[in-house]
């Protein structure tokens, strides 16, 4: 089975999608599950809503146990965090070093890859988890369990869009190995993000997502610029971005 196998949708492709996203403990999978990796993207959203739930749980408890809203907000960041391993977190503050700290597709590549972080990487990590915390603070009174989930979901969705619209700009890395997804992979994918969405929030959710796709494709027009196409690190600052984007939105019309 070729690693960019076409077929349409396999049980297994859950817990694929959770091993690529996430560090939850998933049984093995036999070695040839790992050759439908790009046919697995259609689950992405569905590793959001795990994801979100773990936070929105913490969230609960940290509000029943009546801790101040950014005191349960950073344990909800802190659980998120936890859960996906820091891989979207670590993605946004290379894609921030790399594309404003070099001069050159070539060397704008070369940063990402380092594993040191530099100015602009901490930054990026400081900022937008300041705008995280307190978008997911606003939201502790009222929306937080369901508007998590959902961004969380939402944000998961645009990935696969990311990987099929982009070239990859490094021909290598965990991007290059998953593959390009299929077509149906991307708009089923889309489909269940933004249903899931529309049914945890409602009609309200239509602002929201709109935000979170314009920031994903803003981030996708600033990639193909800077170094001709996405990586995997481009795909985790698309994620960070469109969910901060998308609770941020949603905090303000809460």
């Amino acid at each position: 089975m070729h690693k960019n196998d076409h077929s349409p949708f396999s049980a297994w492709d859950f817990p694929l999608a959770l091993v690529l996203l996430t560090r939850l403990p998933v049984p093995r999978l036999p070695a040839t599950v790992f050759a439908r990796q790009s046919g697995a993207t259609w689950a992405f959203p569905l590793v959001g809503v795990t994801v979100g739930a773990i936070g929105a749980a913490v969230g609960w408890l940290a509000v029943t146990a009546n801790l101040p809203p950014m005191a349960a907000a950073t344990l909800v960041v802190l659980a998120l965090v936890a859960t996906t391993g820091a891989m979207h977190e670590d993605g946004l503050a290379d894609t921030g070093d790399g594309l404003w700290g070099g001069h050159s597709a070539e060397k704008r590549l070369e940063i990402m890859k380092d594993s040191q972080i530099g100015s602009y990487g901490v930054l990026a990590l400081i900022l937008s988890q300041l705008l995280r915390i307190a978008a997911i603070a606003a939201l502790m009174t009222g929306d937080v369990l369901t508007g998590l989930i959902a961004a969380c979901a939402f944000s998961r969705c645009l990935m696969p869009i990311a990987m099929r619209a982009l070239p990859n700009a490094r021909h290598a890395g965990l991007s290059h190995s998953i593959g390009v997804p299929p077509i149906a992979a991307v708009c089923a994918g889309v489909a269940i993000g933004g249903a899931l969405t529309l049914f945890l929030i409602g009609v309200g959710a239509i602002v929201p997502m709109g935000f979170a796709a314009l920031a994903a494709l803003a981030v996708a027009g600033i990639a193909r610029v800077k170094i001709g196409g996405q990586t995997g690190d481009i795909l985790g600052a698309t994620q960070q971005v469109s969910e901060i984007v998308f609770l941020l939105v949603l905090a303000a019309l809460t």
